[in-house]
Formats: C-alpha cells, structure tokens, sequence
C-alpha cells in the first residue's frame, strides 16, 4: 500500500452506521462518514470491521458486546456492499483495509480459562477439529476481502480476540501442540496467516493488530509482545504491525479516556519497532497534528493512527497543514462516542462534534431567511446552540450569568484530569468570537430584560442547580456540594464521606480531586456498584486512579441521614441501618435540579422560546450538544412563527 501521508483510521464505524444491516441507509451512513475523512486528508482507512463466521451447536446462543453469529464475509451482499465502500475511498485518494475479528469467549477460547477478572463466563474449548475449521473460514474471508477490492487485511489478535486468547500464557494452558511454547500458542495464527496468503497472494498486504502487553498478572509482558511480533515476522507472512495497548474493560480500555496522556504509550510502539523490521503502525490517544508529529520523528512509529480525533474534526489535517491547529476541535476523551452505543443503547453521538455520523444529510448550510436569536445561559447546550446558529447565518447574542462561559463544564475542569474539557471551553469561546457572536456575560437577565430585546428567538439554556436530596441533616451548612469543593468556595477537612447519586463521572471526579490533594475519602452508592452509566471502556481509569489513592467504596447503602459526628446507612435490601463515624466532612455529589423558571415566564408572554440542556432535565454534555444540533437544524429551515414548541405542537 501507498500511503500520501503517515496518518490510518482504525475500526470504529460500526457505531456510526451498520454497513451489514438490510438498510441501506444505515450502510449510506457509515459510507458517508468514511469519505469525508478521506477527502480531508486521512491516507488509510481500515473502515470494515469484518467478524469471521462463528460456530457452534443448534440452539446454543452467545450473548454479550460482540457476540456475533453470521459472518459478515458470509453476507450474500458483502462483495457488493464493500466495493461501494473501497471505490468511494479510493476515488477520495485513501486506501481500505478491513480487519478480521473473532471474540474471545463468545464461546471460543484455547482453555477453559477466562481473560479477566470482571466475567466469569466460562468458553467452549475448541477442538483440533474446529481450529482447522476456523483456518478455513478466515481463507474464505481473505478470498471475499480480495473480491471486493480491498487494500489489505488486518488479522486482529489483540483486546481480547479469540487469537490472542491462543497467543498468552494466561488464557492457553493447552498441552497440544497449540499449546506451551510460542510457537505452538501463536501456531493457530500462523496457520490463518497462511490459510489468508494462499488466498490473496501478494495482492493485498496483510498485517496483524498486537497487543504490546496484557494486562492482567499471567498474560505476556512488554518484552513478551516484542518476541510474538519478531516471531510473526519471521513467518515472512505478514507486511505490518499495528501495536496498541489495553483491555475491554480494564485500565487503560483499548479506547483509553482522558485519564492518561496523550500518546502515553508509544515508547513500548518504538520499543517493538526498533526490534522489527517491518512497518510499524500506533493506535493509542493520538489526539493532535503535534502528538502524531511528535511520535513519527521520534521514530516510534512509521504510521500513526487517530480515530476519536477525526470522530472530533475531520479536518484535523486540513486545519494542521494550513497552520490553523487553534482551530482543531478538540476530542475531549469522554468515550460517550463508543457509550452511546454500546452501554446507553442510543444512536451514535460525539459529546464536542454534533455533525459526528450526519454527513449523510451534506454540509450544514445557512439559512435563508437569518433571523436574531437570543441565548441565555453560556452552558455546553448555550454555547454549541450559539456556534451552529451563528454558522447558520443568524445574529446571536448569548447571556451568561457568571463571569466565565461554560456552566457546570467549567467547574469540572477542576477535577484532575479533566483539562481537556477546560480546553473544548476555551475552544469554543474563539469559536463564537470569531462568528461574532456577542457575548454577555456576568448578566442571568430577566423576563423583563430578554422581552426588551425583541429577538426573534430565544433559547433558555439556563442549566441547573445543585440538588440537595431529601436527606435528614443534607440542609445543613455543614454539609458541602461537589460544586463549591471543586471550585475552592469551601475548606474540607482530612477525612471525607461523599453521598453519591449520580450514575455518571461527578462523585468519582470529586473523589480524585480530594483523595490526590491527600484527604482520605469514603464514596458512598445506593447502587451495587459505581457509575453504571460510565461503561467499560473508561471506568476502569478512573477506579484504577482511586484505588492507588486508597478511596474507600460503600455500595448497596443508601445515605439516610447527616448529623455533625454520624452518617446513617441504609441497605437499600436489606433495610439493616449503620452509623459511621470518624470524619470530618461530608459532601454532596448528587446530581442537579433543571432551572426552568426563565422558561416558563417568557412561556406565557411571547412566542419562539426554547428550553434545552440540563434547563430541560439534567444530563451530559453529549445529550446538551445533540439538543443545540436538533434546535439549530429547525432554525435553519422553519419560519419563527411556526417553529414546535417543547410540547411538539406548532406554536399559534
């Protein structure tokens, strides 16, 4: 393959748009997304995801993320399907490779073993006789692969592949001769190695994704990732090497959220690539043109791959070439672009790139009749309802009653690892002065103040204030909220208990901030565990984090009441009731209450108002950026007068 630049995308829209599905509309999308990074630069796209077809006997049915059973090389329409794809990238000036997946566990595996310690769901162990099975297939899905003009094929044998489950000491303890030394646990995959080279020849170049480590105590090391790679090369098999690190679930995720530095593990990439001599390619938070730039001429990688960075912008590279880095919106590494998905259920969304996965529908153009909008409130929802409104052609203003944009965001940068969301901030701030957008701020503005302006339009984003649960003691003012801990308002003692109701990042957050400033902190859940809504691919950063720090986790114990020197639990099973004594602050992380009454007055006294944000029910910044797009995209097209109410009828 011929690269025009040192820059792949790996895998990952599969959350964006179903290229399998019988709907073509799902394939449109996926499709549409892919060119347009490829017209914007990106030289490699590995943009098919390609599960092998699964085995096993009538009836059994695997469950779980991932958990396939029709092949998608099967697929009577996969030839077709993917010729649609390979002919618009290449037409674009990109190459395409697909990746060829297997899942551990789902139900295969080398043993009976399990990869790690957060499922003990046990796998079939696969015979001889089914290996050789396997063999066949993936020579059949190389064959398909070839057919429908790919580029390349990318053996994927890391986070948790049934292949790499056959590569680690942890995961194979076989004593046949796919078992014990390196070459009898990597000979399954030298086999599909050589099942896929007698099926494309040199037409195509092939290479595997690596995982440089694993995780968990028992599977291989560093120096264990560097002797399979120097092993593979040795087969004269494979053409590249794609080196990534982490787990599904553990710390770090294979999609590593905002808890570590950018491009953290590339040294082990240069590690592996001064120990081989084939083209080395590294996936691993390369979320900037100066962190890719950085690992290329140190000579850790001959490519770079970048996948929530142009999930951001996807002119990155544009942006970086013209010299206009300042203009890259950020990826702030919140992951909910893989949550939405694969723990909420709900359509794709990025948190900071609203256009993410819609451009199927064209670019966002302008209105034709711009009109004045007014903005109140300079949260996340506010400032996004202010940029694309403004990129529409229409004349904002925005209010903000606090002398910083950015609402409840900006008290969270505070947090430890949480600057790249004080950067999206300070990124959208340029945004709208550079629309001219004119902002207003230290001013909340009355019902009085906004009917004054007479704008055409007006967006209530007034967001939310701090919730007080109805605790006995919680009114107390002895008794603190995450907000003025965060933002430095109040003095917390050495030994903290935080009541958590919230199912997101807030009390874990505020549990890094207290417990790396040296208090001893004690989190307590009502749930049986923490952050349900985070999802496996970041909570296992954040736990990690606090466990060095010695946080301390209730769960299961709902918090019933506060006094000076006890906290009450209560089991929320078993209704056993607890005192807990022994610190000296308690604080509150418990979520927020909408701020509606702005609302609600200008409601009864004009037409055209809108309520969005946590002003309308108390979410996160994904959920407040897609309400700003949905706004934005009627105010493109509806006349004023007839724009739908909060209610969904048209307003008289």
């Amino acid at each position: 393959m011929k690269l025009h630049n040192r820059v792949m995308m790996p895998p990952h829209n599969s959350a964006i748009g179903n290229l399998w599905g019988t709907d073509e509309n799902e394939a449109a999308r996926a499709i549409a997304y892919l060119e347009s990074r490829a017209k914007a630069g990106v030289a490699w796209l590995g943009g098919v995801t390609g599960r092998i077809q699964n085995q096993f006997i009538p009836g059994f049915e695997p469950s779980g993320v991932s958990a396939e059973t029709k092949g998608y090389f099967r697929l009577p329409y996969f030839v077709d399907r993917v010729q649609k794809v390979t002919d618009t990238l290449h037409a674009a000036g990109a190459v395409v490779t697909c990746q060829m997946t297997m899942i551990g566990g789902f139900p295969h595996a080398p043993s009976a073993r399990v990869s790690s310690p957060v499922s003990n769901v046990l796998p079939h162990v696969l015979t001889i006789r089914e290996i050789a099975w396997f063999v066949q297939e993936y020579k059949f899905s190389a064959g398909q692969a070839q057919l429908a003009g790919l580029d390349g094929i990318e053996l994927h044998i890391n986070h948790d592949d049934m292949l790499e489950w056959f590569l680690s000491p942890l995961t194979n303890v076989r004593e046949d001769a796919y078992g014990g030394s390196l070459e009898n646990r990597a000979r399954f995959v030298v086999e599909v190695l050589t099942a896929i080279r007698e099926a494309v020849g040199s037409s195509m170049a092939v290479g595997v994704r690596l995982n440089l480590k694993e995780e968990v105590p028992g599977g291989y090391d560093a120096a264990g990732g560097i002797e399979i790679a120097q092993y593979l090369e040795s087969t004269r098999l494979i053409d590249f090497i794609h080196a990534v690190v982490g787990t599904p679930w553990g710390n770090p995720s294979y999609i590593q959220p905002h808890f570590f530095e950018a491009g953290q593990w590339s040294d082990l990439a240069g590690d592996l690539r001064r120990a081989v001599s084939l083209p080395v390619v590294h996936t691993g938070l390369i979320n900037s043109p100066e962190i890719a730039e950085r690992i290329l001429a140190s000579g850790n990688a001959d490519v770079v791959g970048m996948a929530r960075a142009y999930i951001a912008d996807p002119e990155i590279l544009i942006k970086a070439a013209e010299g206009r880095t300042e203009e890259i919106r950020p990826c702030v590494g919140g992951n909910e672009c893989i949550n939405r998905r694969y723990v909420d259920g709900l359509p794709f969304g990025c948190a900071v790139n609203p256009h993410a996965g819609k451009e199927v529908e064209g670019p966002w153009f302008r209105s034709a009749a711009p009109k004045r909008l007014l903005v109140i409130g300079g949260g996340p929802a506010g400032l996004e309802l202010a940029g694309l409104a403004a990129e529409s052609g229409h004349s904002v203003d925005l209010w903000e009653a606090q002398e910083q944009l950015g609402g409840q965001l900006r008290i969270a940068v505070a947090a430890p690892k949480h600057e790249r969301f004080g950067q999206y901030l300070d990124w959208q701030q340029n945004r709208l002065q550079n629309l001219g957008v004119k902002i207003r701020l230290g001013h909340a503005g009355t019902a009085e103040d906004v009917l004054a302006e007479e704008a055409d339009l007006v967006a209530v984003a007034t967001g939310a204030s701090a919730r007080r649960p109805p605790i006995a003691g919680a009114q107390s003012e002895s008794v603190l909220e995450i907000r003025d801990v965060l933002n430095g308002k109040v003095v917390v003692g050495k030994r903290v208990i935080i009541v958590a109701q919230d199912d997101h990042m807030p009390p874990l957050a505020l549990a890094d901030h207290l417990s790396s400033r040296g208090h001893q902190v004690t989190v307590i859940y009502a749930t049986a565990g923490p952050a349900q809504l985070l999802g496996r691919y970041i909570v296992g950063g954040i736990l990690g984090r606090l466990s060095t720090q010695k946080v301390q986790f209730r769960f299961m114990e709902e918090v019933s009441a506060i006094t000076a020197e006890t906290v009450t639990t209560r089991n929320v099973y078993s209704g056993v009731e607890e005192s807990l004594g022994g610190f000296d602050s308690v604080v509150l992380a418990c979520g927020g209450v909408s701020e509606s009454a702005l609302f609600e007055t200008l409601r009864g006294s004009r037409d055209n108002v809108h309520l969005l944000g946590d002003a309308f029910a108390p979410r996160r910044l994904v959920f407040a950026t897609r309400q700003a797009y949905a706004l934005a995209k009627l105010l493109q097209t509806s006349r004023p007068s007839m724009l739908p109410n909060p209610i969904g009828k048209a307003v008289e």
